[in-house]
């Protein structure tokens, strides 16, 4: 079964200069349970993939699948209950919420997923990642290979059918890359879920299923 496809998909952006192509025609499948790494030079139109995948931009022409849903035409509410759940994104930057603690950060994403249990699957999450011991410190108390162990909980937490990965291992140290790119690896295989990886980390990228290029708005 697909859990997303892109089927001839352009995005166009305005610009001081006049209107940019960001992507220019991407055909792109992903299986459930694949994980798929994408590499390519800055500016080259990865993240921009994921947003549109995602359901966070809109492309330009062309048809995104997510899960089974076609999100041309979709309202934002429309796609905030496809994801909720369901879609989980993990970032270069944390983007834990700074007044709430670690274990707080981790039960907020699934109180919004409206998930029963959430104290009891935010300690799991987060004694999965090897935090057991930190559920109450804030994202200022702890290490940035730390805090992306917590973003990596929160994503992984609800059980979600597709996770995108845009630079997770971006901002951090060569040891607690590799740290957070195995619990990444592990615990999606662990629930079986699929992942869309972008990243400059070529060793990670064959961690993954599939490798894919981009360049210049092209995927191959």
């Amino acid at each position: 079964m697909q859990a997303l496809s892109l089927d001839k998909v352009f995005l166009t952006l305005p610009s001081a200069s006049g209107p940019v192509e960001i992507l220019k025609g991407v055909d792109f499948t992903a299986d459930a349970g694949e994980t798929i790494s994408i590499v390519g030079p800055s500016g080259s139109g990865k993240s921009s993939l994921i947003s549109i995948a995602a359901g966070l931009e809109r492309a330009t022409s062309g048809v995104a699948t997510l899960l089974g849903t076609r999100l041309n035409g979709r309202s934002e509410d429309d796609l905030a209950r496809l994801r909720r759940g369901r879609v989980s994104l993990v970032f270069q930057s944390f983007h834990l919420l700074p007044t709430m603690t670690a274990f707080d950060n981790v039960r907020a994403a699934l109180e919004i997923a409206q998930i029963a249990n959430a104290d009891a699957l935010a300690r799991e999450a987060l004694d999965a990642v090897g935090l057991s011991t930190r559920l109450d410190h804030y994202p200022g108390q702890l290490s940035g290979g730390e805090q992306q162990r917590v973003a990596v909980a929160r994503a992984l937490a609800p059980g979600p059918d597709i996770i995108f990965a845009d630079e997770p291992t971006g901002d951090l140290d060569t040891v607690s890359s590799a740290s957070v790119a195995d619990l990444l690896f592990d615990m999606v295989q662990e629930k079986g879920a699929t992942l869309v990886l972008v990243t400059h980390d070529l060793e990670l990228a064959k961690r993954a299923d599939r490798t894919l290029q981009m360049r210049d708005g092209h995927l191959s």
